[in-house]
């Protein structure tokens, strides 16, 4: 999910816009976009929208962002929107793993009981400091979890960060990185709220992505197409890669575990980046790695 684009849920006008947007993802929000008067009629409208989408699946992935855990309408939405169509619920202010665990159950019971033939994942939002505190334990409290995303304005707005504040966020960033690289899990960046500013953007896009980030939020469309131009390999970044898959193939046979690349040292941990680079790209549709990694298959017998 490079690409994560919010659609209030309160507005189905926007629902088929947002589908033939170029999107990886839609993540329809009955939370902070809609006004508590009609979150009610929210949630019957996305219902309706899930149900009749659910004999033809969309290929992007679809979300809800529902309400906390706790809150008087969380219970309505998850019974409402758990159906085929659904592909995660995205879980708001998550600050313990005991609250994943009990929605995961919630979940199962309601896949159980309507026959659904897939699980539904639950992207946990880290959005305080409790939650920013305790995101290890999150991160790897069940298997259902498809991701960390950050919520900025959330966590900074109430202790008085500045927005955008680029220490603090980085600081962020790496900490909910690293609990999801411990949980096997991507980390999305969370939302940068100046649209009319597409270069702050970018570059907002460009740090998260410089730290392993998998993709962001998009609050509004003219914002979709630089996620997707920012989460995927360049160019440059496929060369070296596939020159060090080819260099690490060839060390393979001669027992060689680290050799010269571009001048540069390479071994185990930048071997394992290579082929991850290559295996992303491939799946994002990148020609020049498709052939590649098919010669590859065919001569050397490698898996991508």
């Amino acid at each position: 999910m490079r690409s994560k684009l919010f659609v209030p849920a309160s507005r189905p006008e926007l629902y088929s816009k947002a589908g033939s947007s170029d999107a990886d993802a839609l993540s329809f929000d009955l939370e902070d976009a809609v006004q508590e008067d009609r979150k009610p009629q929210a949630r019957l409208t996305l219902a309706a929208h899930l149900r009749a989408m659910d004999a033809s699946r969309s290929v992007k992935t679809l979300i809800v962002r529902v309400n906390a855990f706790g809150s008087d309408h969380f219970l309505r939405d998850i019974d409402a929107v758990t159906q085929g169509a659904l592909d995660m619920i995205n879980l708001p202010k998550v600050e313990s793993a005991e609250t994943v665990i009990q929605v995961a159950g919630l979940l199962s019971d309601l896949e159980k009981s309507r026959g659904l033939k897939h699980k539904i994942g639950i992207l946990v939002n880290i959005e305080s400091p409790l939650g920013l505190h305790r995101v290890a334990d999150i991160a790897m409290s069940h298997p259902r979890i498809t991701g960390l995303q950050i919520g900025f304005g959330d966590l900074f707005a109430p202790i008085g960060i500045v927005s955008a504040e680029p220490f603090a966020t980085q600081h962020v960033r790496i900490k909910v990185k690293m609990a999801a690289a411990m949980a096997g899990i991507p980390a999305y960046d969370g939302a940068y709220v100046d649209i009319a500013n597409p270069e702050g953007y970018r570059s907002d896009a460009l740090a998260a992505y410089a730290l392993g980030f998998a993709g962001k939020s998009c609050i509004h469309p003219t914002q979709i197409a630089i996620a997707n131009e920012v989460f995927r390999p360049t160019r440059l970044e496929i060369e070296q890669a596939r020159r060090v898959v080819i260099a690490a193939e060839e060390a393979k046979k001669s027992g060689i575990g680290a050799f010269v690349v571009d001048g540069r040292l390479v071994d185990g941990p930048f071997i394992a980046q290579a082929y991850q680079v290559l295996q992303r790209a491939v799946k994002l549709g990148n020609g020049h790695a498709n052939t590649f990694a098919a010669q590859l298959d065919s001569s050397q017998s490698s898996t991508f």
